[in-house]
C-alpha cells in the first residue's frame, strides 16, 4: 500500500511539471517562422504599468498565418479565457485560430497580462486596446484590410473583447507611435460563453472580485468595466454563444448584453444552447455544441468576411 502511495504521488507531481512546461508564455522573436507562426511584443519596449520584466510582464501577441490560397483579407483577434487567472491558449486560442486561418484569416493569439500577475483591470483592457491598434496599422505588413479586424473572447476573455468593443479609443493622427494614430474598434466581436458579469459583490457565481480580493473596490471596478453599461450604436456587430445551463457564467450576463446590443440597434445575433458545460471551446466533440462554429460561420459570411473585399470603386 505504502508503495502504491509513493507511485501515485511520483505520478502526480510528474504531471503538475508536465502542466507547468505546458503553461509557458510565448516569447517574442520564437523562431517558428517556417510554421508560419510568431510572436511579438505589444510594446517595443515596457509595457504601461509593467510590474518587471517576466515572461508574465510582456504581453504578446502570436501569429498565425491563413492557409496559402485561402487569404480574404480579414483578421481576427483571440483573448483566451482563464478568468483572468491564466490563459486557456490551446482551447480558447490555437482551436480557434486554425479554424479561422483554415477559411483564410490571419489569426493572432494575445496574451494579455492577468489580475493574479497583479494586473488589474483596466490593464488588460490595455493590452487589449493596444493589439487592435497594432494589428491595424500594421495592416499593408500583415496583408489585411484595417477595416476587417474580428475581436474574438471566451469567458473571461469573452468579458475583455466585449469591453474592447465598447470600451475603445479613436487613436490620435498626431501620435509618434503608429499603432496609436489608429482606432481601436474592432469591426466585429465573437463572444464565446463571455463572462460578461465578471465583476460583480454576488460571489454566488464566479466574481473577479471575490477570486482577487477586490471586493471594497467592487462597485466601482463594476461601474466602469462591465460592458453592458457601455454599449452604444457605435458598438460593433456581434455573434454570441452560450450555454442555458453553464454553472460557472449564468446565462443571464450574456443576455444583459445581447438585450443592451438591441436596444442600441446594433445588428446581432444569438445562440444559447440548452445543454453544455462552460469552457467547451469548439464544442469538445459534444453533438449539439460541435454546430456553434457551422453557426459562425454563417453568419461571417453574412457579414462578408469569408471573401476577400470587392476594390474600391475609384
Amino acid at each position: 500500500m505504502r508503495r502504491f502511495f509513493l507511485l501515485a504521488l511520483i505520478v502526480a507531481l510528474g504531471c503538475m511539471q508536465c502542466r507547468a512546461q505546458m503553461q509557458t508564455c510565448a516569447t517574442p522573436g520564437q523562431d517558428n517562422n517556417f510554421l508560419g507562426i510568431q510572436t511579438v511584443r505589444l510594446w517595443a519596449g515596457p509595457a504601461p504599468q509593467a510590474k518587471g520584466d517576466k515572461c508574465q510582464d510582456v504581453p504578446t501577441m502570436t501569429i498565425l498565418g491563413p492557409h496559402e490560397g485561402t487569404e480574404n483579407g480579414a483578421a481576427v483577434i483571440i483573448f483566451p479565457g482563464g478568468a483572468y487567472m491564466n490563459l486557456a491558449a490551446n482551447l480558447e486560442g490555437r482551436q480557434y485560430a486554425d479554424w479561422f486561418t483554415a477559411r483564410g484569416f490571419r489569426a493572432f493569439i494575445v496574451q494579455y497580462r492577468l489580475t493574479s500577475s497583479g494586473y488589474v483591470l483596466p490593464v488588460p483592457l490595455l493590452d487589449a486596446r493596444r493589439a487592435i491598434q497594432l494589428v491595424r496599422s500594421r495592416a499593408r505588413d500583415y496583408m489585411i484590410d484595417p477595416n476587417r479586424i474580428v475581436v474574438m473572447g471566451s469567458s473571461a476573455g469573452g468579458h475583455l473583447a466585449a469591453l474592447a468593443g465598447t470600451q475603445f479609443v479613436p487613436g490620435s493622427p498626431e501620435a509618434a507611435d503608429p499603432a496609436e494614430r489608429v482606432s481601436s474598434r474592432p469591426d466585429a466581436l465573437v463572444l464565446i460563453y463571455p463572462w460578461i458579469g465578471a465583476i460583480s459583490s454576488d460571489t454566488s457565481h464566479l466574481s473577479y472580485c471575490k477570486i482577487f480580493h477586490l471586493m471594497d473596490r467592487c462597485e466601482a471596478l463594476r461601474t466602469a468595466y462591465s460592458p453592458d453599461l457601455f454599449v452604444t450604436k457605435d458598438t460593433p456587430p456581434t455573434f454570441w454563444y452560450h450555454t442555458f445551463d453553464d454553472q460557472t457564467v449564468p446565462v443571464e450576463q450574456g443576455l444583459r448584453f445581447y438585450e443592451a446590443l438591441v436596444k442600441a440597434g446594433v445588428p446581432s445575433e444569438a445562440h444559447i444552447f440548452p445543454h453544455g458545460a462552460h469552457g467547451s471551446g469548439m464544442g469538445k466533440g459534444d453533438p449539439a455544441l460541435d454546430q456553434w462554429p457551422v453557426l459562425l460561420e454563417t453568419w461571417l459570411r453574412g457579414q462578408g468576411l469569408l471573401t476577400m473585399a470587392a476594390p474600391a470603386a475609384k
